[in-house]
């Protein structure tokens, strides 16, 4: 089985949301990048995940909401677009946090769930994995999950270790 058709099936995607949000988005020439999870299966042993994160770069960032509530259900948080529709278990979040407005610019295109995509270089989506598992307000699921994350990537990529806050590298020594 593709990985796209086996995670297409795990977030009973029938309204096709990620083609749909990929193809709108190429459609109007939006800048993004994947970051979270997703681009950490793209760099290390995939995990299986309903989430797809993206960032958009910062000169979009305010078109892109009105773009997506014209084609998605749209809901607003602190720090993220939640993308939904109505027949997929399929969460989308578009990163709002203006620290990720520059990943897209470093991006490159791998493979994410079967498709092709622009993902967050590997420093960056570790940058971003340091800045969810330091944020207290996170769930501690969350939390845990970002450090797990944060250990796969330095595992695959030693030279990262550098990079890590000294409490990340306690908690993973």
């Amino acid at each position: 089985m593709e990985a796209l058709t086996f995670w297409k099936m795990v977030t009973m995607d029938t309204d096709n949301l990620l083609e749909r949000l990929i193809n709108l988005l190429a459609t109007h020439q939006i800048t993004y990048c994947v970051i979270g999870g997703q681009a950490v299966n793209a760099y290390v042993e995939p995990l299986v995940s309903l989430d797809l994160d993206i960032a958009v770069s910062v000169a979009q960032l305010a078109d892109v909401e009105t773009l997506l509530a014209q084609h998605f259900t749209v809901r607003r948080f602190p720090h993220s677009l939640n993308i939904s529709l109505p027949d997929s278990d399929l969460r989308v979040q578009v990163q709002t946090d203006r620290r990720y407005g520059s990943f897209p610019e470093r991006a490159a295109v791998r493979k994410v769930l079967g498709l092709t995509l622009p993902v967050a270089a590997v420093e960056d989506v570790l940058q971003g994995k340091i800045w969810a598992a330091l944020d207290e307000g996170r769930r501690g699921s969350k939390r845990q999950k970002d450090l797990a994350d944060i250990a796969r990537l330095v595992e695959a990529y030693p030279a990262l270790r550098d990079r890590l806050p000294l409490e990340i590298a306690r908690w993973l020594l």
